[in-house]
């Protein structure tokens, strides 16, 4: 059942939108942040030979964790542009930061703080992301040397120590400046402004790999049927994330009762919503990031290992069970997801912390004693949805990950990207209603003050 303020978002009067002074200039600031995004993705790295770069990347980067940087950051990793590593070392930080306040018990003392707490850990997580973001920056500069190397074909002008300072340093910059980006969209802007950044990136991508497989058509190399099938279920998709994200298990919580103004008594009664997916897109990117890591590594080498030893042998057969479409690869990957999904639904929410809690505000699960019960009740619950929860993430990432590799599209567009798009087009849209709410609220109240002080009169 609907609660009231989904029955009075509803019910919302968008012809009113024009009147939203504050929304309206939230959304153009938040469009004008995602242009300035764009245009720092054309802006490239010191010394990089942007034509032999352009010859050498679909060689070199394609099926590994480097085209799902490139499709997040908008084919910033592609032009090798200062925002290279989009705002991926800066997810990776916030989600290592927030792993960790829930295992470590001196992190956990700070985020119970509150608002002292929570900018400690920002601020971790900002130390983080500049650590992360240096590391990966030099490996992408030492990479962008031996690119090439074996062709004989250099994507770097002038390479040596100095161009590597200089790219770490640009690429630092680039992703600092994004994070600060961020922040002023969530801050100033509507919706998360991560996030906004990342879909974005994809959406960018779209127009030209449709491109390129309409070219494939006209060419013969790809059937219509494809291109339909590929429309067809695309759409299909995104209809059942968007169910699926929006399904919860609501526990009823009753409390005590209180006196009425008539007299009675009347027992108040709310619900715990526990999301179907409480992991979100995270474990799909743990997964996949540790599974296409032995391919990336090869690919940062510049392809020049070697089958005549033992290393090198190693290395290429795991790159060839790991490849896309494998069976390997998709079982691993399912595994990989299914285990990060029970992982971090362990680690953020805590069904013991949620019981006292519910204990001291005196409330309580109808049938389940307050305490220890309501804790393992809980637990029970969650562990269940989370069950169906991890199949769904695994059904939603292995079905494009197949197609993908058995028709040859000339784009990666996975299921964790997919995930992500709809994901954040719900989030902006609630936060749209939110201030629609709370303006037509604001003319409620001041049409009641109105007929208020005519009726004083």
């Amino acid at each position: 059942m609907a609660s009231r303020a989904d029955q009075f978002a509803s019910n919302l009067n968008f012809s009113k939108f024009g009147q939203a002074t504050e929304l309206k200039n939230r959304i153009w600031f938040t469009i004008g942040a995602l242009i300035v995004f764009r245009f720092l993705s054309f802006v490239p790295l010191p010394g990089v030979d942007p034509v032999a770069l352009s010859r050498l990347y679909d060689q070199a980067a394609s099926g590994g964790v480097l085209d799902i940087f490139n499709t997040f950051s908008g084919g910033s990793l592609e032009r090798m542009s200062i925002i290279a590593l989009g705002v991926m070392p800066y997810i990776t930080a916030s989600i290592v930061v927030q792993l960790a306040s829930a295992l470590s018990p001196s992190l956990a003392a700070l985020k119970k703080e509150g608002e002292s707490g929570r900018k400690k850990l920002n601020q971790y997580t900002r130390y983080g992301t500049v650590a992360l973001t240096a590391i990966q920056g030099y490996f992408v500069a030492v990479g962008l040397e031996t690119l090439g190397a074996s062709q004989g074909i250099g994507a770097v002008v002038d390479p040596g120590m100095m161009f590597r300072i200089g790219a770490v340093i640009s690429i630092v910059g680039g992703t600092l400046f994004l994070m600060w980006l961020g922040e002023q969209i969530t801050s100033r802007g509507i919706g998360n402004g991560v996030s906004l950044i990342i879909m974005a990136g994809i959406l960018a991508q779209l127009p030209r790999s449709f491109a390129q497989m309409f070219q494939q058509v006209r060419e013969g190399s790809m059937g219509g049927g494809t291109v339909i099938a590929v429309i067809a279920g695309g759409i299909a998709i995104i209809a059942f994330i968007s169910f699926m994200e929006r399904s919860q298990r609501r526990v009823l919580v009753q409390y005590p009762k209180r006196a009425t103004q008539r007299g009675g008594m009347q027992a108040d009664r709310s619900h715990l919503p526990l999301k179907v997916n409480t992991a979100g897109v995270i474990p799909p990117i743990f997964a996949s990031s540790l599974l296409l890591m032995p391919l990336t590594i090869t690919q940062m080498m510049g392809n020049n290992v070697q089958g005549d030893t033992a290393t090198g042998d190693f290395l290429i057969t795991l790159n060839q069970y790991l490849a896309h479409g494998q069976p390997l690869y998709m079982l691993l990957y399912a595994a990989g997801i299914i285990f990060f999904c029970f992982f971090y639904v362990a680690v953020v929410f805590n069904p013991e912390e949620t019981a006292d809690n519910l204990k001291r505000q005196n409330g309580f699960i109808p049938g389940i004693r307050p305490g220890k019960n309501t804790a393992a009740y809980l637990d029970h619950v969650l562990t269940r949805i989370t069950v169906i929860g991890a199949a769904y993430l695994a059904l939603i990432c292995l079905v494009p990950e197949y197609f993908i590799a058995q028709s040859g599209l000339p784009f990666y567009l996975g299921g964790t990207s997919l995930l992500i798009i709809v994901n954040v087009t719900i989030d902006t849209i609630s936060q749209i209603q939110s201030h629609m709410l709370a303006h037509q609220y604001g003319d409620l109240i001041k049409k009641a003050k109105l007929k208020g002080g005519v009726a004083r009169r």
